[in-house]
């Protein structure tokens, strides 16, 4: 059957380089995963919610496992299932869930019961158990993990059928939905978007891989065996090689015939050597693996690459005044969502704030680990980037920007973007927003529609996007 994304099956009149989510297939599945670490990198209440759900859950199951309340761990593990309307994971053909079946969810129960690194407290995070719970992978791992974010990612869905026009229909089964105050499974009635095929869950673009951050042939053959490999030359022993040149040398090959293989001894030797599991995850902290960029994702799903020249161009066909003030809106979000991308996610249009009495235009949440995005967090409050739209014929002047300072506190974040149409005087606007930078307002950066095709021109050469103009711009206003 010829594939659907979501954009064409709904009419979007967008493709994957504009849609804050996956743009999965609603008949198929996509070959990525939610890897539980992804989450982590949102500093936004909805990462921090879908963290503490998976946290709390696992924790939940090794606790009763360990009090050998093993029907009660069964029973938790039971209720996952095939997240079927993510359209993610391995299946061919229809979209089948293929990791989590009752009987496979049985197997976890078994893998973790029987697993002495449940006992031994090796285990921490949902993700440890790929380096040492024997049947657990990457597949296994996204739908456990996709199960107990159901509730964030319905919240999402909502979220982005408003921001997209996606229809939803009303008095769906959620499917199940972790509570972690009552430390149980329930269900309820929602709207989702709903296809001939099925109900539809939206997942964020940022949180998808094609591969899990924890890797068990990694941990096992550059952790594991690498420091095996350092005690044995340490102590001088039968597996130490002399070879011709005068150095020496343990092969890979010996250690494993020594020590074995597999994740039952990958317990044994962390249990002996913990420091190896430590070193392991501080270096998964410090180096997170990046959300797939367009590139990744179009090779992925064989979706288009970004047209820069056309959203560029249908933002500047949008005549300027107040009559056009939604269309422009709209053209500056499918631009910035792809230019931005994968540091600024999870647009949100007409954000109230202060119970309603001031109103954003877009609002990002700024995911970004590096570039300067990155720095700007790591330097200043700037958990959230807010974006006021102007389609003025006419420069924006002092009121605009108390408009969008007004946004600004410390714990949301203190950059902004003013998008407007053009300046007549654009040295004296950027003055003013350099005026409002030294008073403490906040930061904020103008952009214009030649700022915008400058900024399409250099994602256009390719390579990694450092958004000098946006360096630029940042450095006048405190330097």
């Amino acid at each position: 059957m010829k594939s659907q994304r979501v954009s064409e099956y709904f009419k979007l009149k967008r493709t994957q380089p504009t849609l804050d989510f996956v743009d999965v297939d609603v008949f198929g599945d996509a070959r990525v995963f939610i890897d539980p670490r992804a989450l982590r990198l949102l500093p936004s209440t909805w990462g921090a919610e879908c963290v503490s759900l998976v946290q709390h859950f696992f924790g939940v199951v090794l606790k009763a496992i360990k009090k050998k309340e093993h029907d009660r761990a069964r029973q938790l593990l039971a209720v996952l299932r095939e997240p079927n309307e993510t359209h993610l994971g391995l299946s061919r053909g229809r979209a089948r869930g293929r990791a989590l079946g009752h009987e496979s969810a049985g197997d976890v129960w078994d893998a973790l019961r029987e697993s002495e690194a449940v006992v031994s407290g090796l285990l921490e995070d949902l993700e440890d158990t790929i380096l040492m719970v024997e049947g657990i992978s990457s597949d296994i791992i996204s739908d456990i993990t996709t199960n107990l974010i159901r509730q964030p990612l319905i919240q999402y869905t909502h979220s982005m059928s408003a921001l997209y026009g996606i229809p939803l229909t009303p008095d769906i089964d959620s499917g199940p939905l972790w509570d972690p105050q009552r430390a149980e499974w329930f269900s309820e009635l929602v709207p989702l978007p709903l296809t001939k095929w099925g109900k539809l869950l939206l997942v964020p673009k940022v949180i998808v891989r094609r591969n899990m951050d924890y890797d068990a042939d990694e941990y096992f053959r550059h952790y594991l065996l690498e420091h095996l490999r350092g005690l044995e030359l340490d102590a001088n022993t039968e597996l130490v090689q002399l070879l011709k040149n005068g150095s020496v040398r343990v092969t890979k090959k010996d250690l494993i015939e020594k020590y074995g293989q597999g994740k039952s001894m990958v317990v044994e030797e962390t249990r002996k050597h913990p420091e190896v599991l430590a070193r392991y995850r501080g270096d998964k902290r410090k180096r997170h693996q990046p959300p797939l960029d367009h590139l990744d994702l179009a090779q992925t799903e064989g979706t288009p690459i970004p047209d820069w020249d056309q959203l560029l161009k249908s933002l500047q066909a949008v005549p300027t005044g107040k009559a056009a003030f939604d269309d422009y809106e709209s053209a500056v979000e499918a631009l910035l969502s792809a230019l931005f991308y994968p540091s600024l996610s999870q647009p949100e249009v007409h954000t109230p704030l202060h119970e309603g009495r001031k109103i954003v235009d877009i609002v990002y949440t700024n995911a970004a680990q590096s570039g300067f995005f990155g720095w700007a967090a790591h330097n200043y409050p700037a958990a959230y980037v807010f974006v006021e739209c102007k389609n003025y014929e006419g420069d924006p002047g002092n009121p605009e920007l108390d408009q969008l300072s007004g946004r600004f506190s410390p714990s949301r974040g203190q950059i902004g973007i003013l998008a407007c149409r053009t300046f007549k005087d654009k040295k004296l606007f950027l003055k003013r927003c350099r005026d409002t930078a030294t008073d403490h307002r906040g930061f904020i950066i103008a952009l214009d529609d030649e700022d915008l095709a400058t900024l399409v021109e250099e994602c256009k050469t390719g390579g990694p996007i450092h958004y000098k103009l946006l360096r630029e711009r940042f450095q006048a206003l405190v330097m």
